[in-house]
C-alpha cells in the first residue's frame, strides 16, 4: 500500500486521463456518424456498378479488354488500408497480421509481392519488415476525396495495363456496426468475371438498351469501378476506424472508473490506518504521562 499522497496523485492522473478517453470517445462518435453517412451513401452506387458490369461482360466479348485480361498472377500488389491514427484497439494489428498471414499463405502461388499502403500506422509497421513496399499514400485519410482514390486507382491500372502487375487485390476493415468490423481481401484487378451458369441465368431475366453503346459503356465503366472500389474501401476503413476507436475510448473510460474505484478504497483503507495510528500514539503518550 502507497502512501496517502502517491495513491491520492494516481486518482488524479487516472481522473484526468478518464476525462481524455470520454472526450475521445464523443469526437470518435461524431466522426463515425458521419462516415457511416458517407459510406452507406456509397455502398449502393459501388454495388449497382458491378452489376452493369456483370450485365455487360455477359453480351459483349471481353475476353481482350486490358482491365479484364486474365493472367498468371506472379507479380500481384496487394493493397493495404490502415489508418493514421492509434488509440483504435485492434484496428491496424488485424490489418497487419491479415496482411502478413496473405503473404505467407500465397507465396507459393505468387512469384512476386508488393504492398502498396494507405495509412501511416499500415507503412511505419511494414518499414520493419522484410516485405517489400510498392508505394507509400500519404495524407488520402486525413480528407478522403474521390480524386485521391482516383490517383492511386489510376497508378494501379496503369501498372496492370502495361503488365507491369498481373493482378491487384485490396486489403481492409469492412465496416459492419460501430463494435464490429471485418478484415476482407477482395480481387481488384482484373474484375472477376461471373461463372458462365450466373451470366446464364441473368441473360435471361433481364435486357438493356445502352446508349451510346455496350462496348463503349464498358470501356469507360471498368476504370470507373476500380476508382469506385477503392473510394468505398477507403471509406469503409475509415468508418471502422471510427466504430473501433469510439469502442476503445468507451472501455478505456469504463476501466478508468474502475480503477479510481480501487484507488479511492486503498487511499480511504491507508487514510484510516493512518488515523488509527495517529491515535494509538496519543493514547500510548497519555497513557505514559
Amino acid at each position: 500500500m502507497g502512501s496517502l499522497r502517491e495513491i491520492k496523485k494516481r486518482i488524479v492522473s487516472v481522473k484526468n486521463t478518464q476525462q481524455i478517453t470520454r472526450a475521445m470517445r464523443m469526437v470518435a462518435a461524431a466522426k463515425l456518424r458521419r462516415a457511416q453517412e458517407s459510406i452507406q451513401a456509397l455502398r449502393p452506387y459501388a454495388y449497382k456498378i458491378r452489376d452493369v458490369i456483370t450485365h455487360l461482360t455477359a453480351v459483349v466479348p471481353s475476353e481482350d479488354h486490358p482491365l479484364l485480361a486474365q493472367r498468371e498472377p506472379k507479380r500481384v500488389v496487394l493493397l493495404v488500408i490502415t489508418s493514421d491514427r492509434g488509440l483504435c484497439g485492434a484496428f491496424n494489428a488485424n490489418i497487419n497480421r491479415r496482411t502478413e498471414s496473405y503473404v505467407a499463405e500465397n507465396e507459393a502461388g505468387h512469384q512476386d509481392i508488393q504492398l502498396a499502403i494507405i495509412g501511416r500506422k499500415g507503412q511505419e509497421y511494414f518499414r520493419r519488415r522484410s516485405l517489400p513496399v510498392l508505394h507509400e499514400y500519404r495524407e488520402i485519410l486525413t480528407h478522403p476525396t474521390f480524386e485521391n482514390a482516383r490517383t492511386i486507382a489510376d497508378e494501379l491500372i496503369e501498372s496492370f495495363t502495361s503488365q507491369s502487375l498481373d493482378a491487384v487485390y485490396i486489403l481492409y476493415n469492412e465496416f459492419k456496426s460501430a463494435i464490429a468490423q471485418q478484415v476482407v481481401v477482395e480481387q481488384l484487378l482484373p474484375m472477376p468475371l461471373p461463372k458462365p451458369e450466373e451470366t446464364k441465368a441473368h441473360e435471361e431475366i433481364t435486357e438493356f438498351i445502352y446508349e451510346p453503346g455496350k462496348q463503349e459503356l464498358l470501356d469507360g465503366i471498368l476504370p470507373l469501378n476500380v476508382e469506385i472500389q477503392v473510394y468505398r474501401a477507403i471509406l469503409e476503413s475509415l468508418a471502422s476506424e471510427m466504430g473501433a476507436r469510439m469502442t476503445a475510448m468507451e472501455s478505456a473510460t469504463n476501466n478508468a472508473k474502475e480503477l479510481i474505484k480501487s484507488l479511492t478504497l486503498e487511499y480511504n483503507k491507508a487514510r484510516q490506518a493512518a488515523i488509527t495510528t495517529e491515535l494509538i500514539e496519543i493514547i500510548s503518550g497519555a497513557e505514559a504521562l
